[in-house]
């Protein structure tokens, strides 16, 4: 009998009714003594473990540097805040944007550190 693939079970899985699906369960149980169910919940609380890096950040705006106008800009276009809004957390600084991805996040940190500000990522 051939070893069938993760991949293979998986695309099988997606093609069954959940009648099908929950007499795969039953035999499984049945040959196996164990409820397939029962350890997908066990195994879940530790893969969530092992994510160190948080997956959102939020971009904080330190210091808008020399270059205020370049950053207002930046600002203005990844937020669509407006002129005065934008020019209000260049001045006082704070969150540009907040709970974004973290590759996005880094795009812009990079971004407004190249117009000359100063940011951290949160």
């Amino acid at each position: 009998m051939a070893k069938i693939t993760k991949e293979d079970f998986i695309s099988s899985l997606k093609e069954m009714t959940l009648l099908e699906v929950k007499e795969l369960v039953d035999a499984m149980k049945e040959e196996f003594g164990v409820d397939p169910s029962a350890v997908a919940v066990a195994a879940a609380p530790a893969a969530g473990a092992e994510e160190a890096a948080p997956s959102k950040q939020t971009v904080v705006l330190v210091n808008a540097g020399a270059a205020k106008i370049n950053v207002i800009k930046i600002i203005r276009e990844v937020t669509g805040l407006g002129l005065k809004e934008a020019k209000d957390i260049a001045d006082a600084g704070g969150n540009v944007k907040e709970n974004i991805p973290t590759e996005e996040a880094n795009e812009l940190k990079a971004r407004l550190e190249e117009a000359g500000a100063e940011v951290e990522l949160k």
